[in-house]
């Protein structure tokens, strides 16, 4: 059992996989948990690094532009590319309405638009510590509902 939720945790909090892709694997693999279960894991999985992120991923990345090692400095410098191009265009779209803007980036479940990438895009351009927070949690949470449903089939039944 603890597997179980181990694996679903780790997997939720894999930059770009996860719980977009934690939840759908859970539930294809029929590991024997409630969907609440899941999807509750799913979330503490995905938003545990979030603060981490928010606070020392700006810093690391910034350090390792300098590293020697070629491929980590190549990474870092992609990460931070993608961070500020979210943010900016976050940014252009929202104007004022910047933390609804980073809610909807985040909770719609596409790839490249989760906690991941809105923290650090939320971190570069200086927000607010505690409006992102609530911002990006409360997107995590909209997309981890979202892909529960969608794993479950529900939109399938309701829609076709």
């Amino acid at each position: 059992m603890i597997w179980k939720i181990l694996l679903i945790l780790i997997v939720s909090m894999v930059p770009l996989i996860e719980l977009r892709g934690a939840i759908p694997i859970a539930i294809g693999m029929d590991l024997g948990l409630p969907e609440w279960a899941v999807l509750i894991i799913a979330l503490i999985g995905n938003i545990l690094p979030v603060p981490i992120i928010y606070l020392f991923a700006q810093k690391v990345l910034k350090w390792g532009q300098k590293c020697k090692i070629k491929w980590f400095k190549k990474f870092c410098n992609f990460c931070l590319e993608k961070g500020k191009k979210a943010g900016d265009k976050m940014l252009k779209k929202a104007k004022a309405g910047v933390y609804v803007a980073l809610f909807l980036f985040v909770a719609i479940p596409i790839p490249g638009t989760g906690a991941w990438t809105g923290t650090l895009a939320a971190s570069i351009l200086d927000l607010d510590f505690k409006k992102s927070m609530l911002a990006v949690i409360a997107g995590v949470i909209t997309a981890g509902l979202i892909m529960l449903l969608v794993s479950l089939g529900v939109f399938r039944v309701l829609f076709g």
